[in-house]
């Protein structure tokens, strides 16, 4: 039974048809999602990327700026997010907590593990911001090791696909979508589910990931409940 999950959203999904920034209706269509998880009894954290706003490696791509401050610009885009998904749910009427790996005091909490369950035990929806903390991880390793260290019973990733495919559905109309894949499938270089670092982290601890449409309405409550035909699973 899945008490306690991580919901990974990407940051370009909140940017909308713009493409950049963020769309306030695809906040509270999150914020919404969200909710129909909390009132079912499960407790939920979050993990935002920051590609709506910057991507770290784009940023240093020519190298005028240096790999580890195009990372950090990254995780403070995430922050940004973070902020606002935070203030979606509040919106709605749930109460949620931001923590931040890079110390903002007067934005959110530290991030703090034991302080992080006891909010979720309470029934607040936790926002993890600023990845890792660390240059050289991305957020898909940040909700990883997030999920891990809450032990969370699944990861959700959020995403613009209703699964994993053997190739880009969007550019080949021969891509096969995998409904079950092993970790080590995850890593190949054709399907790449998440970032080696963070499969390797999932695989270790034997924590699932369900790969899924995050515009499906009412999937992530579907998930919960064992209903697994509109995503994939890497297990």
């Amino acid at each position: 039974m899945v008490k306690r999950v991580l919901v990974k959203f990407s940051g370009e999904a909140l940017a909308g048809e713009n493409g950049y920034g963020i769309d306030t209706q695809i906040l509270k269509f999150i914020a919404d999602e969200i909710s129909g998880l909390v009132e079912n009894g499960i407790e939920v954290a979050v993990v935002v990327g920051g590609g709506n706003i910057i991507r770290g490696v784009s940023a240093a791509a020519d190298g005028i700026i240096k790999r580890t401050s195009g990372d950090y610009m990254g995780m403070l885009a995430t922050v940004i997010n973070g902020v606002a998904i935070q203030e979606a749910l509040e919106y709605i009427g749930l109460e949620a907590r931001l923590q931040s790996a890079i110390d903002m005091h007067e934005i959110g909490e530290s991030f703090i593990v034991r302080r992080a369950r006891r909010h979720l035990e309470k029934g607040r929806v936790v926002v993890f911001a600023g990845g890792t903390g660390n240059p050289y991880f991305t957020t898909d390793t940040a909700a990883t090791l997030r999920a891990s260290e809450i032990n969370a019973d699944m990861i959700i990733k959020a995403t613009k696909v209703d699964g994993v495919y053997t190739k880009d559905p969007k550019k080949f109309s021969d891509a096969v979508k995998l409904d079950r894949l092993t970790y080590d499938q995850a890593m190949e270089d054709e399907i790449k589910v998440m970032d080696d670092t963070s499969i390797a982290l999932a695989k270790e601890n034997r924590l699932p990931i369900i790969v899924c449409n995050m515009f499906d309405k009412g999937n992530l409550l579907a998930i919960i409940n064992g209903d697994y035909s509109l995503c994939s699973i890497v297990e």
